[in-house]
């Protein structure tokens, strides 16, 4: 299910976007401004953003840029105002992947918000800032950290990072001891056929809860190893901890989710519609 987040000072719209999209099988997460925004996206993986220009004190464009640089998520923006093309202009070249006036048909902005989601070739700069999330655990590509909230940081050698990323770009397929061998390589050094194993051994020992009975990297005798855990992958960095206070916002300020055609309304209420 994809995660559509959305920023919009107006309470009508919010529910009327969220509403249509999670009757449409897309879970969303909307808001009222960057402090909010910006708490969602250190917390969750999230595949679209809807961005409106006008959000009252806050610039919308700077949103943009800020979550562009440090992205690759794909940004709709929309705007109530009719702007000049220049503006627009600068919408797209800060890093929206797209643009649209209110008001808009709902059904036309559904098919731009799928057109957006498609998948695109990825850049080695993207690449990246991959996030791997799987069973409890992070892998931060960038960094190189592995994390927990159980175990905390794990340390892994170059080889294990090596072996541990082409488990998770192709979990559930059954890789062969010579796809791992040349996916384990590290520059410089020698490995020989011996290596997988002892790489597998160290893996289980550092993520599963019992290495000798294994959940995560399974053998298929004769063929190989698999991965077997569902595996989302984010694009992002470290978000700096000075972005959740750079709106000054009560600590209790409204997040709503929608998903599956249920609400959480225990963060925020949207009043009754007619």
């Amino acid at each position: 299910m994809k995660h559509v987040l959305v920023i919009d000072d107006d309470v009508a719209m919010r529910h009327l976007i969220a509403e249509y999209l999670t009757m449409r099988a897309f879970k969303v997460t909307a808001v009222t401004d960057s402090w909010q925004f910006n708490r969602v996206l250190m917390s969750e993986a999230v595949d679209l953003v809807v961005v409106d220009l006008n959000l009252g004190r806050e610039d919308g464009l700077e949103i943009v840029r800020n979550l562009a640089t440090k992205s690759n998520v794909p940004i709709i923006t929309i705007s109530g105002d009719r702007l000049e093309e220049a503006e627009k202009v600068v919408a797209l070249e800060l890093g929206a992947t797209d643009f649209i006036a209110k008001p808009f048909g709902m059904r036309e902005f559904l098919a731009r918000i799928r057109v957006a989601l498609r998948e695109r070739p990825i850049s080695p700069r993207a690449k990246d800032r991959r996030l791997f999330h799987f069973a409890g655990w992070t892998l931060n590509v960038k960094q190189r950290q592995l994390i927990s909230e159980q175990a905390g940081e794990v340390k892994l050698t170059s080889g294990e990072f090596n072996l541990l990323i082409a488990f998770l770009e192709k979990p559930r397929d059954v890789l062969s001891r010579e796809q791992l061998l040349f996916a384990s390589r590290v520059r410089g050094e020698e490995v020989c056929d011996r290596s997988v194993d002892v790489f597998i051994l160290r893996l289980r020992r550092k993520l599963e809860a019992d290495p000798t009975n294994p959940r995560l990297i399974k053998t298929f005798r004769g063929a190989g190893y698999f991965f077997d855990a569902d595996v989302e992958i984010s694009y992002g960095v470290t978000w700096p901890a000075c972005s959740l206070t750079s709106v000054d916002v009560a600590p209790s300020a409204p997040v709503s989710r929608q998903s599956g055609g249920r609400t959480d309304r225990s963060a925020h209420s949207f009043p009754n519609r007619p």
